[in-house]
């Protein structure tokens, strides 16, 4: 029993693996030439980076040009010295809102409403073209990648040449989408139908009773909630996705990884082992 259980302590300690790590193995830039890095997840938004870089006093990230410009319309524009599409902005944006407002007061609803999505697209389009506008000698730029998912699912998937992705995620929302309007619909249907079930004021002959539509109405809200978390969390992880890799576009694994599996032979000091005969192993060397 001694002798096997020396000859399990001895190959155990032959299993051994031995590993070189060379710094040029993973390769990773974060900041630019200046030292400075353009992603927008570095630093908390700052209101005195944002107007210092509008007056071009020094350059700010992608991700404080976009945040500040959701509150400054056409602040994109300016910090991209693209002055004359201010103009094009301000009237689209100004137009479309006043317009909306404006037949909103005359009555006439479903024109306002239109006039507003229109306000929604032109103020959208004021973002893409910042982010788009945006000069960086850096590609892929995690931020404009984050930003692109943002404004248009997949695009940033796009931006990163993953385009494979697309399909994957512009499905799994259209997927979400449908059970959301599906679920919608059939709630919305249940719950008449209990309202004119319970109300005391009509007389219902209908073939569901309350007790059942009440059920229904419950399941489908919950089904139709489960739906808008899925649509959520299939746009949040596509955002994620175009962050995530575009960090890592700049990983570059060294082609010299190598392993060797050779055997050996150990011969342990007589005062310190069990029994000084030899013992036989295996050598494991890994390099990477």
């Amino acid at each position: 029993m001694k002798k096997l259980v020396s000859c399990i302590l001895f190959v155990c300690l032959a299993l051994s693996a031995s590993a070189q790590f060379k710094s040029e193995a993973f390769k990773q830039s974060y900041n630019d030439d200046k030292g400075t890095s353009k992603d927008s997840t570095d630093v908390l938004f700052s209101f005195k980076e944002y107007f210092a870089g509008l007056r071009h006093e020094q350059e700010i990230k992608i991700g404080t040009m976009f945040a500040g410009s959701l509150l400054v319309v056409g602040g994109e524009q300016m910090y991209n010295k693209q002055y004359w599409k201010l103009p094009i902005v301000y009237s689209a944006i100004g137009g479309t809102l006043g317009a909306g407002i404006y037949l909103n007061t005359q009555g006439k609803h479903d024109a306002a409403k239109y006039c507003f999505i229109g306000t929604g697209v032109a103020y959208w389009a004021t973002l893409m073209d910042g982010v788009i506008s945006y000069k960086s000698d850096r590609y892929p730029l995690p931020g404009r990648a984050t930003l692109y998912s943002l404004l248009l699912p997949g695009l940033g998937q796009a931006y990163n040449g993953e385009y494979w992705k697309i399909p994957i995620y512009l499905g799994g929302m259209g997927a979400a989408f449908y059970f959301y309007r599906t679920n919608s619909i059939n709630y919305e249907r249940y719950r008449r139908i209990y309202k004119e079930a319970t109300d005391s004021e009509t007389t219902y002959t209908g073939p569901i009773s309350a007790e059942t539509a009440v059920y229904y109405r419950d399941t489908y809200r919950q089904y139709r909630d489960y739906s808008t978390l899925a649509m959520v969390l299939i746009y949040v992880l596509q955002v994620i996705d175009a962050n995530v890799f575009s960090y890592m576009h700049d990983f570059e694994i060294a082609d010299d990884m190598a392993m060797t599996v050779r055997p050996s032979v150990i011969m342990p000091e007589a005062q310190l082992a069990f029994n000084p005969s030899p013992a036989f192993g295996i050598n494991v060397g890994i390099r990477f």
